[in-house]
């Protein structure tokens, strides 16, 4: 199964997060699956793709072109496949279509938004693709909280929650996905 993999690109993110995520890698390939990610060399995305590479997976990598050209983001030079569309729209697009689940990680801005549209979508029955939050030292906590009292609310329909799993049990989470 290929899983995208959504999370922080900041290098200066806690080392435990970084450990427990290139773990996760690792683990990914143990179980058969390779790696669908943004193809950033640092954060997150780099901790699962060095996780990935030491345990011999596959890694289909997409970072938009100017990420280069502008020096935004360090890129993850050992890509079996890296693409590198012109839009952040076509880097999401490329991910998502070539992804079988998504594994949601710690994260920032964009991790959110990546999180949320590929839930709307999954609400809207363009996708039946598994989702999961990798729920690090409860990161997601407050997230999930302001979902439940949206929904309690009305302004998210009932059920949403059922839509992905959340738990900071990796075995829990690839069963699941």
């Amino acid at each position: 199964m290929r899983i995208c993999v959504y999370g922080a690109a900041s290098p200066t993110i806690d080392p435990e997060y970084k450990e427990k995520v290139e773990q996760m890698g690792k683990e990914m390939v143990a179980r058969g699956h390779s790696l669908v990610f943004g193809g950033g060399g640092h954060g997150l995305m780099g901790a699962a793709a060095r996780g990935v590479r030491s345990a011999g997976g596959y890694i289909f990598g997409v970072i938009p072109k100017f990420f280069k050209e502008e020096e935004i983001e360090a890129i993850f030079d050992e890509c079996d496949e890296l693409h590198q569309p012109d839009t952040m729209r076509e880097r999401k697009q490329m991910m998502e279509d070539n992804a079988d689940a998504f594994m949601i990680v710690p994260g920032g801005i964009g991790t959110f938004e990546e999180f949320f549209e590929i839930l709307t979508l999954k609400q809207l029955c363009r996708h039946n693709k598994p989702i999961a939050i990798y729920n690090l030292k409860g990161y997601y906590n407050e997230l999930l909280h302001a979902i439940e009292k949206a929904t309690e609310k009305n302004f998210i329909r009932g059920g949403c929650l059922d839509l992905f799993c959340v738990s900071e049990d990796l075995n829990e989470l690839f069963a699941y996905i």
